[in-house]
């Protein structure tokens, strides 16, 4: 399944190649998000054409349809059948909103906490009212509905859904959350991995065509299972984590929870040293320029983020100099491309500043068509860095690239 083909000689920093049934990844690799089973405002053709070797859709988005849908004949699975890409899929587990519906969302607060979210941190008493978690799973209200998702109702639905690579579920806990209640939560967590891999061997006992590809997709024995490490930003759980998911008979291992501003270069550290070394990894969650540079560095093969597709639809046009909002009036008569040198489609299109400023400023199909030449810009820039960091990886010459690179990149 996974494959390690070299290793950096001054780093953690390696090559791989993951295998699924619907194709081989070459790693590191960044996972563009598809939260829907659908990269936004791209159409199936242009996926491929990015150099998007696998996305990553949302569990919790697709729950009520993957239930729904009856499968019928057809070969294809759920996500594959709407992506329209013959490519290799992830799910998350849905654990993710468990801290978005939550916490999160009452008090704004993301993945990387920011100075002014540790200040927020030390006057906050929290736990989040829309959320109810018990040893079962997690009950919530959205859209004034009482829902619960556990373990066996999550890998249930990943497993309708058919994706390549699922995930475990977990609890992911709050940057603000104190010392005490992680612990509880990692618990709790690593209770939830046992019972996600029992359910996923079940399921393989129980898979309808044996070894074959189920008609409503990919069964429990093409399906890889990844486990989740947690522990907020507490280097004794972190550690235990790894040691404890990196113990189980998962396929691969992800690394979830929110960071620190400056703390994932030093969680990755205590954990990545206790993980399995023959088993991928995957940062979830994690994707600026920098933030990859750091996270190769220490070991990381896989990661995703919607950086590159969300903010194309706002406008931001990312480059190896910096990212700049192409909406402002200063592009307005700027007939240069959208990056020097590029040679993702959009640009090779010939598609100039002034051009794509013009279809900004349009409110109907003229922005659509706006926001499809910038994801398709902004995923190819993102995936061909990646190129350029495996090749670095090959040569030996990692640091050095990284180095280069950055310092020429405005990352802020």
């Amino acid at each position: 399944m996974f494959r390690i083909i070299h290793k950096d000689s001054r780093t953690r920093a390696r090559l791989g190649v993951l295998s699924t049934p619907h194709g081989t990844i070459q790693t590191p690799s960044y996972v563009i998000v598809a939260t829907h089973a659908e990269v936004k405002c791209l159409k199936p053709s242009d996926i491929k054409k990015t150099k998007t070797q696998i996305v990553i859709c949302n569990t919790y988005h697709l729950w009520d349809s993957a239930l729904a849908s009856r499968g019928g004949a057809s070969r294809i699975s759920f996500v594959h059948k709407r992506l329209g890409a013959n490519i290799p899929i992830m799910t998350d587990s849905g654990g993710f909103q468990v801290f978005s519906l939550g916490f999160g969302q009452e008090n704004r607060i993301g993945k990387i906490l920011n100075p002014v979210d540790n200040r927020l941190a030390k006057s906050i008493i929290h736990r989040g009212r829309n959320v109810k978690i018990t040893e079962k799973g997690v009950c919530f209200m959205i859209n004034g509905e009482k829902r619960f998702l556990g373990p066996e109702l999550s890998i249930k639905i990943q497993e309708k859904l058919g994706a390549d690579i699922i995930f475990a579920f977990d609890e992911c806990t709050s940057p603000l959350d104190d010392f005490d209640y992680n612990k509880k939560a990692l618990e709790r967590t690593h209770r939830w991995a046992k019972i996600s891999l029992k359910c996923k061997v079940k399921s393989e006992k129980h898979a309808p065509y044996g070894n074959e590809v189920s008609r409503s997709g990919l069964n429990g024995k093409h399906q890889q299972l990844f486990g989740i490490v947690q522990g907020g930003r507490y280097k004794s759980l972190r550690i235990k984590s790894a040691k404890f998911i990196g113990s189980l008979p998962f396929d691969g291992i992800g690394i979830g929870g929110s960071f620190g501003k400056d703390e994932m270069v030093k969680t990755l550290k205590w954990i990545v040293p206790h993980l399995p070394e023959e088993k991928p990894r995957h940062l979830l969650g994690i994707g600026k320029v920098e933030d990859i540079f750091n996270a190769v560095e220490q070991g990381i093969d896989l990661f995703d983020c919607v950086i590159p597709t969300r903010e194309a639809r706002h406008g931001r046009i990312w480059t190896a100099k910096d990212h700049y909002d192409i909406r402002k009036r200063k592009y307005a008569n700027k007939n240069s491309s959208l990056e020097t040198g590029c040679k993702c489609p959009a640009c090779r299109s010939g598609i100039t500043r002034a051009r794509l400023y013009k279809l900004f400023k349009d409110n109907g199909k003229k922005k659509q068509k706006a926001q499809r030449y910038a994801t398709i810009h902004n995923v190819w820039f993102f995936n061909n860095l990646l190129e350029q960091i495996r090749k670095s990886i090959k040569n030996n010459t990692f640091i050095q690239f990284k180095k280069r690179f950055l310092n020429q990149h405005n990352n802020k």
